[in-house]
């Protein structure tokens, strides 16, 4: 399928309708719902942070009424075991009456997987998550189970200043394409809120496409070109959020403590190239890049101690390393 203007506009025509109609029921939360719908046409997963009862929950079970995909929603608890996610194989009789073992597939095997309060459970049970995240596969002894197309992992975690949480490891963390911050809505959006949530008949959003169209629009989006000078900017901003790099600045040197991995550039590629098509063009511009890179590093970044107690935070060191030299 090669791109041109009519695939360019209908892939623009398309994602808004899909936003419009999960807007229907999700107030005041426009970038998120913007972002959680670039990552699933990307082939990424999502990590939502905020506090108990902004929409969550609500945002992701909205998402999958409206593309019309298989939903599973999974509450991490500390007493959650692996094989509650993944499934276990199981003792059940063949057709001459005798024991036989068959793999009972868990609740990831859907399209769209909400972990909710990811970070309540415990560190083994989050990394039953790795493998189906990274390689769309779960492996149960000597098998291994491919998981459905496309498959989407949308985490929600309370701060981890809260109690009863267990901060997720840097190496799942990066599984993330993006982390989001969702924040209170305003006076205004909490009103509708309150309104839609508390009459007869609430809101129900309409299933306005399915699995096929996402794939479809997955692929027109691989095919927009990027250019050799922004693919450098791309990788000079990875290189200077890493302190030992040359291009690291001095800044970064002091404050952060890691940096991001080579999968922040690719979230950020390929989240750029799903912006351009949105806004109806077919090349990378630097502003996609900049405009990604908050979204893509803000969970990459582990900053030091000192930068704790200055102040500092991912998102201002993000706005320094993507500021282009004039």
């Amino acid at each position: 399928m090669e791109i041109n203007d009519k695939l360019i506009m209908e892939f623009s025509e398309d994602f808004k309708k899909i936003e419009q109609e999960i807007k229907k029921c999700i107030f005041g939360q426009d970038e998120i719902i913007r972002n959680v719908l670039i990552c699933i046409i990307a082939g990424g997963n999502v990590l939502l942070e905020g506090l108990p009862g902004l929409g969550k929950t609500k945002l992701i079970k909205t998402i999958g009424d409206v593309l019309d995909m298989s939903f599973s929603r999974v509450q991490f608890t500390p007493d959650l075991m692996p094989a509650d996610i993944t499934g276990t194989n199981i003792i059940v009789k063949d057709e001459n009456g005798l024991n036989k073992f068959e793999f009972q597939k868990g609740p990831i095997f859907s399209n769209i997987v909400l972990a909710d309060e990811i970070n309540r459970a415990t560190p083994k049970t989050q990394s039953a998550l790795l493998e189906a995240m990274q390689e769309k596969t779960v492996t149960s002894g000597n098998n291994t189970y491919k998981l459905p197309e496309p498959f989407f992992v949308l985490a929600t975690q309370n701060p981890v200043e809260m109690d009863g949480t267990y901060p997720l490891p840097e190496a799942q963390v990066d599984r993330f394409m993006f982390k989001l911050d969702v924040s209170y809505p305003s006076k205004d959006d909490l009103i509708k809120i309150i309104s839609d949530t508390t009459k007869i008949n609430e809101t129900v959003p309409d299933k306005i496409t399915d699995k096929e169209k996402i794939l479809a629009m997955r692929e027109i989006s691989k095919q927009v070109p990027i250019s050799t000078p922004v693919l450098e900017y791309v990788s000079e901003i990875i290189l200077k959020s890493n302190p030992e790099s040359d291009l690291a600045p001095d800044y970064v040197k002091q404050y952060v403590r890691y940096g991001s991995s080579p999968r922040g550039a690719q979230a950020i590629v390929l989240s750029s190239k799903i912006n351009a098509l949105i806004n109806g063009r077919y090349n990378v511009s630097y502003d996609d890049v900049k405009e990604m890179s908050k979204s893509a590093l803000r969970h990459r970044l582990i900053l030091n101690f000192e930068a704790v107690t200055d102040g500092i935070s991912e998102e201002e060191i993000i706005n320094k390393i993507t500021e282009r030299q004039p």
